[in-house]
C-alpha cells in the first residue's frame, strides 16, 4: 500500500490529535500562540508551513521540480535503457512509466532479438567445447563460460517483468520528497551523487572489458571473438551492484537528513505537530525502503544465485588445480581467482550497502525521540513520541526481497558459509576420484617395469 496525498495532509494538519484530545492544529491561521506566548520566530515557522502546505506531491509538476534524486541518477536509468533491461520512461513530469508498447519497449525486443542471436552462436560453441572436453576439470571452466551466459536469457523475466513495479519505486522518490519538503521546508540534496553516477557507468564499462580480455587472455579455450557475446553482460552486472548502491546511498542521505532536520526542528519547538509530521515522514520513508526490496525482487534474487553458483565453480575449480599440481599457479587458476574476486565483490557491495541504508534510516531519529526530557513537554508531544517510538519498532528497517531473504551482512556470511559446505562436498568427490585412479595407475606402473 502507498501512503495517500491526503492522508498525508491528515497528518500535516495534526487531525490525528484532532478527535482524542481536542488539540488543534489549524494550517491556514497566520497567527496563534506557541507556548502561551506570542513568538514571531515560530509565527514565521507557521506561515511558511501553512503556504508549503498548500503543495501536493501527486501533482506532476510540483514532483519534478523536486525530484533531485532523478535528476542526479537519471544517467544509471538511461544505460539501463539503453541495455535493454530496464525499458522505464518519464512519460510525464514527475511520473516513471512502463508500457509494453513504448518506444523503449519496441527498442529493447529488437536488442535482445540481436544479442540473443550473437549469444546462441558463441553458447552453441562453448558447449561443443564442452563436449569435446576429456578432463573433468577443464569441463568445469567449460560450465563456467556457459553459465556466464544465463544472465541474458533471464532478462525478461527479472527486467522487463519488473519493469512496472521499478516505475511505481521510482514515482515514490518525487512524491517523498515533495513531501520532504513541506515538512522541512528544505530541499533534499544528494552531495556528490551525479560524479558518482558518472564514475560508476564509465568503471562499470572499463571493468567488463578489462575482466573479459583478461579471461580471454588467462582461460585457454575462451578465444577473443566469444567474448563479443559477454559485454553486455558483464556491464549489466555491474551496473546491477552499481544501481542497488545508488538506491541504497538515497534511502542513506533521505535518513540521515530526514533526521538532522527533525532534530534541528525538535530544539526550535517540540509540539505533537511536529513530532506528528516528522512520523508520517519517516514512515514513508520506511515504506520506500521495503519497496526497494519488492520491485527489485526478482532481479537481485537471481542476482545472488548467479554470484553464488559462479564463486563455487570458480573457487572448486583452483582448489582442482592446486590438489592436481600443487602450488604452481598457471594462467588457469589467475583466471578462476579473478572470477572468484569479481562475483564476492559484487555479493559484498549488494549485500554491505543495504546493511548500511537499514541502519542509518531509524538510528538518528532514535536518538533525537530518546533525548527529549518528557517532563518539559505536555500530554499530546508525549502521546505523539510515544506513537512515533512505536511506529520505529514495528516498522523495522530491513530490505526484504519480497520475503524470500533479508538483503544484510548476515546474508554474506551465510552465503560463504554455504559455498563452503558445497566446496567440501565436491572436493570430497574429488579426492574420491583420485584415490581410485592411483591403484590404476600404480598398476600401469609395475605392469611397465616388469615388461622392461
Amino acid at each position: 500500500m502507498v501512503i495517500k496525498d491526503s492522508d498525508f495532509d491528515e497528518s500535516l494538519n495534526y487531525a490525528l490529535l484532532r478527535g482524542d484530545m481536542g488539540a488543534i492544529w489549524d494550517t491556514t491561521k497566520d497567527q496563534r500562540l506557541m507556548n502561551g506566548t506570542m513568538n514571531p520566530e515560530l509565527i514565521q515557522r507557521s506561515k511558511e508551513r501553512a503556504i508549503r502546505a498548500q503543495l501536493n506531491s501527486a501533482d506532476g509538476d510540483t514532483a519534478e521540480m523536486h525530484d533531485q534524486f532523478y535528476r542526479d541518477h537519471k544517467l544509471l536509468l538511461v544505460l539501463f535503457r539503453a541495455l535493454a533491461v530496464m525499458p522505464i520512461l518519464r512519460s510525464s513530469p514527475g511520473r516513471i512509466t512502463f508500457n509494453w508498447r513504448s518506444w523503449a519497449s519496441i527498442y529493447a525486443y529488437c536488442f535482445y532479438f540481436l544479442s540473443t542471436i550473437v549469444v546462441l552462436v558463441v553458447g552453441y560453441e562453448r558447449i561443443k567445447v564442452l563436449q569435446e572436453t576429456k578432463k573433468f576439470d577443464e569441463y568445469i571452466y567449460g560450465v563456467l563460460f556457459v553459465i556466464f551466459l544465463v544472465p541474458h536469457f533471464w532478462i525478461p523475466f527479472v527486467g522487463w517483468g519488473v519493469a512496472k513495479h521499478v516505475a511505481v519505486y521510482k514515482t515514490m522518490w518525487g512524491a517523498f520528497q515533495v513531501r520532504y519538503y513541506r515538512v522541512t521546508g528544505t530541499n533534499l540534496q544528494f552531495p556528490h551523487l551525479k560524479v558518482l553516477i558518472v564514475i560508476f557507468s564509465i568503471g562499470c564499462l572499463i571493468c567488463a572489458i578489462v575482466f573479459l580480455l583478461s579471461l580471454s587472455f588467462l582461460l585457454e579455450g575462451f578465444l577473443l571473438w566469444h567474448t563479443t557475446a559477454y559485454y553486455h553482460i558483464i556491464t549489466t552486472l555491474n551496473m546491477s551492484s552499481a544501481l542497488w548502491y545508488i538506491n541504497c546511498r538515497g534511502i542513506r542521505v533521505a535518513s540521515s537528513s530526514l533526521s538532522d532536520r527533525f532534530r534541528k526542528d525538535v530544539e526550535i519547538e517540540c509540539t505533537a505537530a511536529i513530532i506528528s509530521q516528522y512520523r508520517f515522514l519517516w514512515l514513508n520513508l520506511s515504506e520506500m525502503l521495503q519497496a526497494l526490496g519488492n520491485a527489485y525482487a526478482r532481479t537481485y534474487s537471481t542476482y545472488c544465485l548467479f554470484m553464488f553458483v559462479n564463486i563455487t565453480i570458480a573457487i572448486y575449480g583452483a582448489l582442482s588445480e592446486v590438489i592436481d599440481h600443487g602450488f604452481q599457479f598457471s594462467f588457469k587458476e589467475i583466471g578462476l581467482i579473478v572470477d572468484t574476486v569479481y562475483c564476492s565483490t559484487l555479493l559484498f557491495i549488494f549485500c554491505d550497502c543495504s546493511h548500511n541504508a537499514t541502519l542509518q534510516v531509524a538510528q538518528g531519529v532514535q536518538d533525537t525521540l530518546l533525548s527529549i526530557n518528557l517532563l518539559k513537554v505536555d500530554l499530546p508531544t508525549q502521546k505523539e513520541i510515544d506513537l512515533f517510538i512505536q511506529a520505529i519498532e514495528m516498522n523495522p528497517a530491513i530490505v526484504s526481497l519480497k520475503g524470500y531473504a533479508e538483503v544484510n551482512r548476515e546474508l554474506l556470511t551465510s552465503s560463504i558459509a554455504t559455498i563452503a559446505i558445497y566446496l567440501v562436498v565436491l572436493l570430497q568427490f574429488k579426492l574420491s576420484l583420485i584415490s581410485q585412479q592411483m591403484p590404476v595407475d600404480l598398476l600401469e606402473n609395475l605392469q611397465v617395469a616388469h615388461a622392461h
